[in-house]
């Protein structure tokens, strides 16, 4: 497996069988060094993001639509034109290689047609997208490769200027970021972050200090989420919606972490355990339906899921699958006032860039509102100070809204 086949399988998998771009990587590309697993993710990855605009490419130059193609050769072209388009893979080898894949698919009757389109693009890819526009919130889909919905309501909250400036920063590579496990030291290179206590900004992860439970990869935004929680020893927290249990394994005190899936249940114990986050108790429950035991809370963190629209640079396929999720919200936020004790305090987290999904929840909960501008200027929400909102154009990292709420 080298790493365009690789590659070629995230996106042949991704988009023909609603796979999850990570985990279609994690197995084809096991088998590669560093370098070559690398290269894979950024081809497979960049691939994925900008598909619509490829597919837009293909079609001008290609001559056919690319709906119309067989899987395996709109993979292909798809992962050749990305090579053509963004990055700089020489022309003959990004061609070359396109045809051995399509080769290598046992559709010998497609490599002439195959061929054909590469040669065009080689010659017509750079011209064509310089030459797209981005003037109005349809346009700015297509150049930069969204769906129309999440222009439109960018263009709507932040302007022009500032959608346009969310679009580029999350078609590229996120933050390398790790959080340092206190429950472990030890020596690790990197550079501490001014505003979080536990970030370490690396060059790359350390895959030996991940293994010994060492660090945890962790944007910025996710861990302000778990550190605005503010959990103490000798209190008890309710983590919601824990895995793969991030947040749950920042939190002090005792700890139970609701997961509703039974494998990321599983996943979610053995990260606590590889962390020794021995204080965390991991239910594998619907968190809508919870036993009535478990109540009485110091604190409660609903990290809600959500149409992950802060998180787009390193989930490449979300943008194609994204849907908001403010019913559900809701009602989990509605669980929390149940659960936690008079008095006590709610943390509603979602890793998106929607007031529809944000703001609009909270206000329509009726719970108090604790300031949390003040406390952390440099991540305070432009229109609502009380709230945070951390942004990948500005701040450099994931997009997290983030409300504390008192009962």
């Amino acid at each position: 497996m080298t790493a365009r086949q690789a590659a070629y399988q995230v996106v042949l998998r991704v988009f023909e069988d609603d796979a999850y771009a990570d985990r279609v990587l994690r197995s084809a590309a096991k088998d590669l060094d560093s370098r070559d697993h690398a290269l894979a993710q950024r081809l497979a990855f960049g691939t994925v993001q900008r598909a619509r605009t490829l597919d837009h490419a293909i079609d001008k130059l290609g001559k056919r639509p690319v709906r119309k193609l067989d899987p395996p050769v709109r993979a292909a072209l798809r992962l050749g034109a990305y090579q053509l388009g963004y990055t700089d893979v020489p022309l003959h080898a990004a061609v070359n290689e396109t045809v051995e894949l399509v080769r290598s698919a046992r559709l010998e009757r497609a490599v002439p047609f195959t061929n054909a389109v590469m040669r065009r693009l080689s010659e017509g890819i750079a011209p064509l997208l310089a030459a797209l526009p981005e003037d109005n919130p349809h346009a700015a889909a297509l150049r930069h490769s969204y769906p129309d919905w999440v222009a439109e309501l960018w263009w709507e909250e932040l302007g022009p200027e500032g959608a346009l400036a969310l679009m580029r920063a999350q078609n590229e590579p996120p933050e390398r970021v790790v959080r340092l496990n206190r429950r472990k030291p030890g020596q690790l290179q990197g550079r501490p972050d001014p505003d979080l206590p536990d970030a370490l900004h690396v060059d790359r992860i350390d895959e030996d200090a991940l293994r010994a439970g060492l660090i945890w990869p962790q944007s910025r935004g996710s861990q302000l989420a778990g550190v605005v929680v503010g959990s103490q020893p000798g209190e008890r927290t309710l983590d919601l919606c824990a895995a793969p249990g991030g947040k749950a394994t920042q939190l002090e005190g005792d700890v139970v972490a609701v997961e509703l899936h039974a494998g990321r249940a599983r996943e979610l114990e053995e990260n606590c355990r590889l962390l020794g986050a021995d204080n965390v108790t991991v239910v594998n429950a619907d968190a809508t339906k919870l036993p009535a035991e478990l109540t009485g809370f110091d604190r409660v963190l609903v990290d809600a899921p959500c149409s992950g629209l802060g998180v787009l640079a390193a989930r490449p396929d979300l943008r194609w699958r994204s849907r908001p999720l403010p019913e559900l919200q809701a009602e989990l936020l509605r669980v929390a006032v149940e659960r936690v004790q008079p008095g006590g305090t709610i943390v509603y987290s979602v890793c998106t860039l929607n007031p529809e999904e944000n703001e609009a929840i909270v206000d329509a909960s009726g719970l108090a509102i604790e300031p949390l501008g003040e406390e952390w200027p440099q991540f305070r929400h432009p229109r609502r100070p009380e709230f945070l909102l951390t942004q990948p154009h500005l701040h450099g990292t994931a997009g997290f809204f983030i409300a504390r709420l008192r009962t």
